[in-house]
């Protein structure tokens, strides 16, 4: 540790000189040399939002707070990215002396980039304003929602009343779903009523697998663990990767969703495939499985996609 802090400390001094001499010698500023030399996604963005992080250019500094408080004000919206990022963009190429005329393409690619990475800044603001929500039964729409999950997950059998040990059968605890979202909030609720309406089939067919005589887990509690994972992994940055090599797609809460269910679809295919004595081993399993999701993560070039393959157990 006091060796890793050592060497963090002297590149930190020495990186100025470091920035230096790559720019004698490459005529490129750092922000350029990322542009041009990463690939496209993860490696680029995450290149280009350390790079702006570690800066200690005053001008720079202020447009990386600038950027944060829109996020903050909740105006970090497509609608608003003309206005906002394009001053940036300029302010950013005067500074690093980037002239347009010989880098047109550069001011393409570092906007796409500066998208990216203040998006997820306002997905990580949305996402935990939803598990801040605590799920109320007075409030219409999160018993609507509730309903519907049901309605999705068991469409042949009518739910008896709202307060009904028909919920076990989907795998919440009691007989009060409210009482399992605690922890994460209606962002749970929305992570399984998001799979169970965009993904039917494998919602369903994680289901099945999950009433099975002997490998079979609770369904909606394990679903609030996966929301829990999903969760600490954009906390952490580490699901940088999944939302900056989405091709098409902006970090946003639908991106979020799609990656909840890609964590459920994987898990179950791993739970079935050990073949657990039983539900004690869950804990040991969902270890080993979030250990498995990081390690792909941290390969920047890493592409996550549901690949639906219906099976029998």
């Amino acid at each position: 540790m006091i060796v890793f802090n050592l060497w963090s400390a002297l590149q930190w001094y020495l990186r100025p000189f470091i920035k230096w001499f790559l720019r004698k010698t490459t005529r490129l500023c750092e922000l350029q040399r990322i542009c041009y030399g990463e690939k496209a996604g993860a490696p680029r963005t995450c290149g280009v939002e350390k790079s702006l992080m570690l800066s200690r250019t005053p001008c720079v500094k202020e447009i990386v707070s600038y950027l944060d408080s829109v996020v903050y004000g909740k105006r970090f919206v497509p609608e608003n990215f003309r206005e906002i990022l394009e001053p940036s963009v300029s302010v950013i190429m005067r500074v690093k002396n980037i002239k347009p005329t010989i880098h047109g393409s550069f001011s393409i690619t570092f906007r796409n980039c500066l998208e990216q990475i203040w998006s997820y800044r306002s997905l990580l603001n949305e996402v935990e304003e939803l598990r801040r929500s605590q799920f109320d039964n007075n409030n219409p729409d999160h018993e609507e929602k509730l309903l519907r999950l049901w309605t999705l997950l068991v469409p042949e059998t009518k739910l008896e009343s709202r307060i009904s040990k028909q919920w076990q059968h989907i795998g919440f605890q009691g007989d009060d779903p409210k009482s399992d979202f605690r922890g994460m909030g209606v962002l749970g609720l929305e992570n399984l009523l998001y799979f169970a309406s965009e993904y039917p089939q494998a919602s369903s067919h994680v289901l099945s697998h999950s009433l099975h005589p002997k490998y079979g887990y609770t369904f909606a509690i394990v679903g609030i663990n996966l929301t829990s994972m999903a969760y600490y992994l954009l906390q952490d940055g580490s699901a940088k990767t999944y939302m900056f090599n989405a091709k098409r797609h902006l970090p946003n809460i639908k991106l979020f969703h799609r990656f909840y269910c890609y964590l459920f679809y994987e898990f179950d295919k791993m739970w079935i495939e050990a073949k657990p004595e039983n539900i004690m081993e869950f804990s040991i399993i969902f270890k080993k499985f979030e250990n498995a999701i990081r390690t792909e993560l941290a390969d920047p070039a890493t592409v996550f996609r549901i690949n639906i393959e219906i099976d029998t157990i």
